[in-house]
């Protein structure tokens, strides 16, 4: 009798490490389309993604470089100081975005240009993304806002 419920126990416990390892599995399976690695400009420079990955660039919209041609392409260089890389986007840009600005976009790397699919910009002026500031600090070249409060 004893030695039926150790085995029972046994079996049980193997089923919920398959079905777990099953299940984990198929949650990530699900998501790979959805997860997007961020990049700096230096660092797709250094190592350029595998063509059809699609990940997120980040920095600043290099000065000099933005360039509107027919319709809603848009064509400019994201830097982090270290490299630059130029980016085609179609479609409408977000208000906020400007030459200096921070910005992330999402897309491919494709020919040496990457071609974004979704362009975001900073919300304030005082706000930018996370993993551009990191990029920035990195390289160097981070220059923390004004944290002053105007007077009232």
């Amino acid at each position: 009798m004893r030695g039926l419920k150790k085995k029972r126990r046994i079996q049980i416990i193997a089923l919920a490490a398959v079905t777990l390892t099953l299940s984990t599995a198929l949650i990530g399976y699900a998501m790979r389309d959805g997860i997007a690695f961020f990049r700096a400009p230096a660092q797709v420079m250094a190592d350029p993604p595998a063509p059809g990955e699609v990940f997120r660039i980040g920095g600043l919209v290099e000065d000099g470089t933005l360039t509107r041609g027919q319709g809603e392409t848009v064509t400019f260089a994201v830097t982090d100081g270290a490299a630059s890389v130029r980016v085609a986007y179609t479609g409408v840009l977000p208000d906020l975005f400007a030459e200096g600005q921070g910005m992330v976009g999402t897309g491919r790397y494709v020919g040496g240009v990457f071609e974004a699919s979704e362009i975001l910009a900073k919300h304030d002026e005082s706000y930018m993304p996370k993993e551009v500031v990191d990029a920035l600090k990195e390289q160097g070249t981070y220059v923390a806002p004004d944290d002053q409060v105007p007077p009232s």
